[in-house]
């Protein structure tokens, strides 16, 4: 954090020497991945600099301010929004945020439930081998071993993803926690950021966790099959994140938009697909090489999403996007 500070203090944020040719930015570690290929392309392609801190996203929007943008996997509370002085919102990457686990003797793409996730999370469900794991996974042997829920400890939008997703099948779950980029997780360990879940997830048996679609895949963890509403059980990546995705047919005006649970129109959807989304202020002295690189990075710097597993943005988020990006003064 300090050092994404420094360096935007370092940058600079008004005329002078170098104007234009460098942008700070900090926020999701889901996104990250992404960032990172937008980072060295544009600057191959427009001579600009893009440096990008992975805080996780509740730090990239406290940091707004110090950096030229944020990044964020939820949309911004009242509060935040409120805060930040007329921020905008452009939703500019569609991923999604998956349930990865490691459990000797257990096969990989166990099928769960939203009811038995949030039986996990809340401490009633604690044993591999329980009835309602059992039941989705008929014929399948599975250990006695505990579970060891695994959740984000800092503000995160790969937790707002997961609660939303079961604050929406959970009715439990929606009326003692809701959705937020953090929560009060009555069972297991806390740790900062999708990497410090992947690791925790490494070193103990038994555990599970959720993280950032690529950062499973990197990492070659086991993953579930998560419940849709049309009681599917569909693999995570492009094709299904898409499908969630064609659930949007209009944007509200704040573009906030959640995907999570889309409806059983949607069979082949996966149930925890989430929009990120760039914060940035209404008014800043970048305006210019900020609306340039966002427009990049909804347009041109799409491609670099599929090999990452991030889908395509849909055309109708697009317009959205540009015209959002048109408002930064």
């Amino acid at each position: 954090m300090l050092a994404v500070a420094l360096l935007a203090a370092g940058c600079g944020s008004g005329g002078g020497k170098g104007e234009g040719k460098t942008l700070v930015g900090a926020g999701s570690t889901l996104v990250a991945p992404l960032v990172a290929k937008w980072s060295f392309d544009y600057q191959r392609r427009a001579g600009v600099t893009v440096t990008y801190g992975a805080v996780g996203s509740g730090t990239g929007i406290a940091q707004l301010g110090s950096v030229d943008f944020a990044a964020s996997d939820a949309p911004l509370t009242p509060d935040q929004a409120s805060a930040c002085k007329g921020c905008l919102q452009v939703p500019w990457a569609l991923a999604a945020t998956l349930v990865a686990y490691n459990v000797k003797g257990a096969p990989s793409r166990l099928r769960l439930s939203g009811r038995v996730l949030a039986g996990i999370y809340l401490g009633t469900v604690t044993q591999w081998n329980d009835p309602a794991i059992r039941r989705l996974n008929p014929g399948v042997q599975l250990p006695a071993t505990a579970i060891a829920p695994v959740h984000r400890s800092d503000g995160s939008g790969d937790t707002y993803a997961f609660s939303d997703y079961l604050s929406k099948v959970s009715p439990v779950w929606k009326r003692t926690k809701g959705a937020s980029t953090t929560i009060g997780f009555p069972a297991g360990a806390g740790a900062r950021g999708n990497d410090g879940v992947a690791a925790y997830l490494g070193r103990n048996d038994g555990a599970i966790g959720y993280l950032g679609i690529s950062y499973v895949f990197a990492n070659h963890f086991d993953y579930a099959l998560v419940q849709n509403a049309a009681g599917e059980f569909p693999v995570p990546g492009v094709p299904s994140i898409e499908a969630a995705a064609r659930s949007v047919t209009s944007v509200p005006a704040d573009n906030a938009i959640s995907i999570t649970n889309p409806p059983a129109s949607a069979p082949g959807a996966y149930p925890i697909s989430t929009f990120t989304y760039a914060i940035v202020p209404h008014s800043s002295p970048r305006a210019s090489a900020l609306s340039a690189f966002l427009t990049y990075a909804v347009t041109t710097g799409q491609r670099f999403g599929p090999p990452l597993e991030f889908a395509p943005l849909p055309a109708v988020v697009l317009d959205a996007d540009r015209a959002t990006i048109a408002k930064i003064g």
